[in-house]
């Protein structure tokens, strides 16, 4: 499994980079890359409800499926206000290209393996979308209501990673 998350991994961080290596994303781009990344979680922790009979990791995805519904309600609101419709790009595609295909695998497992990796899953991917927020998607928004609520998402999404990784260090 680990294999498969440092694909996942090495993904994202590459689909989230790819924006940068131009001018750098758009706010309507940006505003995509927050809104699927928030979707992604959305359906992994969803997944895991599903699957897992794991108290503390339903707990999690429970968390994850109320916080990032929350922030993705915001970003919808803030783009509504602003009149800004978000933008296509292939960093959002290839974001949920790689979350499709690890999902896919995560279907096939059971359990404690399931569990595991799940919460190993969790633990990369926040790494690696907190790493994008503070390196690409906040210094890049233009609007300051949108780079606010990217900050907000950033502090929570910190969290996330450290209760992910708490909780990996508890299922070993």
């Amino acid at each position: 499994m680990i294999s498969t998350l440092s694909l996942f991994s090495a993904a994202a961080v590459l689909a989230l980079a790819a924006p940068a290596a131009a001018a750098g994303p758009t706010d309507p781009q940006i505003a995509h890359i927050a809104y699927t990344a928030g979707n992604i979680d959305i359906a992994a922790g969803k997944q895991a409800l599903a699957k897992s009979h794991n108290k503390t990791v339903r707990s999690f995805a429970q968390e994850m499926v109320r916080d990032h519904s929350a922030v993705n309600d915001k970003a919808l609101a803030l783009v509504k206000k602003l009149h800004v419709t978000p933008e296509a790009n292939p960093t959002s595609a290839s974001l949920t290209k790689a979350a499709d295909a690890e999902r896919a695998k995560l279907s096939h497992l059971h359990g404690a393996k399931f569990d595991r990796a799940y919460i190993d899953n969790e633990v990369a991917y926040h790494k690696t979308v907190n790493g994008a927020l503070e390196s690409t998607l906040i210094p890049n928004a233009k609007n300051a209501e949108l780079k606010s609520l990217l900050q907000t998402g950033l502090t929570l999404f910190r969290e996330h990673q450290a209760h992910a990784e708490q909780i990996a260090k508890d299922l070993k």
